[in-house]
C-alpha cells in the first residue's frame, strides 16, 4: 500500500512538473530561432552580408538543422590554458590563438570532448576580451554540412559546468565565397560522429 502511494505521489509530481518544463523548452526554442532570425536578417542586409552580390538578391534564409535539444549538451569544461600558436587558416594569414581548457560530454551514451580557444589579438579589445571559440568537425562534412567545418562561441569566463548547444552553430565566412581567412578546425576537435544541428551547407 505504501509502495502503491509513493508511485501515485511520483507520478503527481511529475505531472506537476511538465509545465515548468515546457516553458523551459519554449524559452530555449525562442533563444535558437531568435539566433537564426538575427543571422538571416544580417544575411539579407548589403551592408553586412558575407554573401557574393550574385547571391544576395535571391536569398531567403541560412538552411538549417530543425531544433534539437539531444545537441544541446551539458558540459564539464576543465581549463587548461596552451602557448600561443598559429591556427591554420584557409588563407595566408595564421591567426593567432590559445587553447583555454577542455569541454568533454556525452552524445547518444558515447563521450567526445573539444577544445575552446581564445583569439588573442581579439582579446586585447575589451568587447571581446571573454569571447571564446569551439571550431569542429564533424561527420557530416562535406554532406549536409560545410566541408571546412563549423563554429560556436561561448563567452567567458567558463565554470565547471557549461551548456553547448549545436544548435547554434555557424558556418566559416568561407563557406559563403569571397577572400575571407577562415580558421581551419585542428584536428583534435574534429567530432567522429554526425552533428545533425545547426546550419547546412550553402547552396547557391
Amino acid at each position: 500500500m505504501i509502495s502503491r502511494s509513493l508511485s501515485v505521489l511520483a507520478v503527481a509530481a511529475l505531472l506537476a512538473a511538465l509545465p515548468a518544463l515546457a516553458q523551459q523548452d519554449d524559452a530555449w526554442l525562442r533563444k535558437v530561432n531568435s539566433y537564426w532570425d538575427a543571422q538571416d536578417t544580417k544575411f539579407r542586409d548589403p551592408a553586412r552580408t558575407p554573401l557574393l552580390p550574385a547571391d544576395q538578391g535571391t536569398f531567403n534564409m541560412l538552411d538549417r538543422y530543425m531544433p534539437d535539444e539531444r545537441y544541446r549538451v551539458t558540459c564539464k569544461f576543465i581549463p587548461r590554458q596552451g602557448e600561443d600558436f598559429g591556427m591554420p587558416s584557409t588563407g595566408s594569414k595564421r591567426p593567432i590563438y590559445r587553447s583555454m581548457g577542455v569541454l568533454t560530454f556525452m552524445i547518444d551514451s558515447t563521450s567526445y570532448k573539444l577544445t575552446v580557444y581564445q583569439n588573442r589579438d581579439a582579446a586585447k579589445d575589451a568587447r571581446y576580451a571573454n569571447h571564446l571559440f569551439v571550431p569542429f568537425t564533424d561527420l557530416t562534412n562535406g554532406e549536409t554540412t560545410y566541408g571546412g567545418g563549423r563554429y560556436i562561441d561561448l563567452i567567458g569566463p567558463l565554470d565547471g559546468t557549461v551548456v553547448l548547444d549545436f544548435n547554434l552553430a555557424y558556418n566559416p565566412l568561407c563557406a559563403y565565397g569571397g577572400s575571407y581567412n577562415c580558421p581551419i578546425p585542428p584536428k583534435e576537435n574534429h567530432l567522429n560522429v554526425a552533428i545533425k544541428a545547426g546550419v547546412k551547407a550553402w547552396d547557391h
